[in-house]
């Protein structure tokens, strides 16, 4: 089955959403989005706020998934994150990213605490 670019870009936050949720992971938001940028996932791991990164990639060419959040990514992500917490209770936070190289579980790399301010 071929999907297309937006199909598989849900299909693998999909994927990863269950990755991290069997992991003890909950899920609060999908597909967080404010004037300052979007995050894929949003979830809470034990008192951990994680701001989480999705990315697929067909191959590892460039470097493959986890390569392609270089730091102008990582600044979107880091400016939504801070639009998210804006007003809420100081909490510890980290910014994962979740790099599949094929749209299945065995191919999955979850890159914990990828990047910070």
């Amino acid at each position: 089955m071929n999907l297309d670019r937006r199909d598989a870009g849900r299909a693998a936050e999909q994927l990863a959403a269950q990755f991290l949720e069997a992991r003890g992971l909950v899920i609060l938001e999908r597909n967080f989005r404010c004037r300052a940028g979007e995050v894929d996932l949003i979830a809470r791991d034990g008192g951990t706020l994680v701001f989480v990164e999705v990315r697929l990639r067909a191959g590892r060419t460039f470097g493959g998934a986890a390569a392609s959040v270089d730091a102008r990514k990582q600044a979107k992500v880091l400016r939504a994150a801070q639009y998210y917490v804006a007003g809420k209770p100081e909490q510890p936070c980290r910014c994962d990213v979740v790099a599949l190289e094929r749209l299945s579980p065995e191919h999955i790399e979850w890159i914990r605490d990828a990047f910070s301010a």
